[in-house]
């Protein structure tokens, strides 16, 4: 090693590698007779030519500004373009969802997760003249990056607000039940149709993918009166849900009822008239055999009467001059059937 001017030490290799440096710039110059300012310019000029390469992820697209004006737009992979100030390229995310939170922020994301709310936003009127306080988030696309970079002046504030503008609109045309009960699927379809209207007339390139409903129930200051009513109208369902079972029970058992009486009726109606049909034809021959014999009819008739009118009782009949008699004989001391001897 050797001392510099400057009081350092170099090694030889150092010294051989510059010598080698400044022999092959003195053939290159000899050979391009090149001053070597132009060298530095070639330089220069390869680097400026490659710095137009760029590349585009899947997820997005290019987007060439000529002297700002839109002059092409690039699809994945590599490419080249004039470079700057000439042309610059932009790269939107076209296939990103991307997500506006309105009526609310995110403070934190957690676990646990804090929100701030945005009141001026959020508080919004029902068609039924009552203020509901609504916190919804917007996912959306871009589908013309062209628009959505040179047609609108700022494009998520252009949603933010066209969102809010639209919520608004739906949520007056929809009272406040639906609104916080069975309403929400109804107010997200219908924002979400009419926000793409309004996007779309705008020209602002933007799809919206979805409109969710985060968060919708009345101001604070009203927050106990409308959990009473909601407690009042589910006490309401519960009641008319228990009078409906009660019906369910008996109406189908008096149905029932009404049925079994109605066969017994019909079973009796059909005894009755069979049993009348039987009276009369007995009666009919009876009938019969009264013209052919009437003597014998009538007595059998008799005998029969007294049977079904004493029953179980012993009967004696004195027929002729038997009868006459001042002291007909009577066996008194048989005993009556069915009857004890007492002492």
């Amino acid at each position: 090693m050797r001392q510099d001017p400057w009081g350092e030490f170099r090694s030889p290799e150092l010294d051989e590698f510059i010598r080698q440096v400044r022999l092959f710039k003195n053939k290159f110059q000899a050979k391009f007779k090149l001053p070597g300012w132009w060298v530095i310019l070639l330089v220069l000029l390869i680097l400026w030519i490659l710095s137009g390469i760029y590349f585009v992820r899947p997820e997005q697209a290019g987007v060439v500004q000529r002297f700002g004006a839109f002059v092409y737009t690039t699809g994945p992979g590599p490419h080249w373009h004039i470079p700057f100030p000439i042309e610059k390229v932009t790269k939107p995310e076209v296939e990103k969802v991307q997500r506006l939170e309105i009526g609310f922020r995110t403070v934190r994301v957690g676990p646990p997760a804090q929100y701030r709310s945005i009141p001026e936003e959020s508080l919004m009127l029902t068609g039924d003249e009552n203020i509901v306080k609504l916190e919804f988030i917007v996912q959306y696309k871009i589908k013309d990056p062209v628009d959505y970079l040179f047609k609108v002046y700022d494009p998520v504030t252009t949603v933010k607000l066209a969102a809010e503008a639209a919520m608004r609109e739906v949520i007056g045309k929809n009272k406040i039940d639906e609104a916080l009960t069975t309403g929400k699927a109804q107010i997200q379809d219908g924002t979400k149709i009419l926000l793409q209207e309004i996007l779309d007339t705008y020209h602002a390139g933007v799809h919206i993918v979805a409109v969710q409903l985060q968060d919708v129930h009345p101001p604070d200051q009203v927050m106990q009166a409308f959990r009473d009513v909601a407690s009042a109208k589910e006490d309401k369902i519960r009641m008319i849900n228990e009078s409906e079972g009660y019906r369910n029970e008996i109406v189908p058992k008096a149905r029932g009822e009404a049925a079994k009486n109605i066969k017994e009726a019909e079973a009796y109606k059909a005894a009755r008239i069979e049993r009348a049909k039987g009276d009369a034809e007995r009666f009919t021959k009876l009938l019969v055999e009264y013209q052919r014999a009437p003597q014998v009819t009538r007595k059998r008739i008799y005998l029969e009467a007294l049977e079904e009118v004493f029953p179980n009782i012993d009967k004696y009949v004195l027929e002729g001059d038997f009868g006459k008699s001042v002291l007909p004989y009577l066996p008194l001391e048989r005993k009556p059937k069915g009857r004890s001897e007492t002492p």
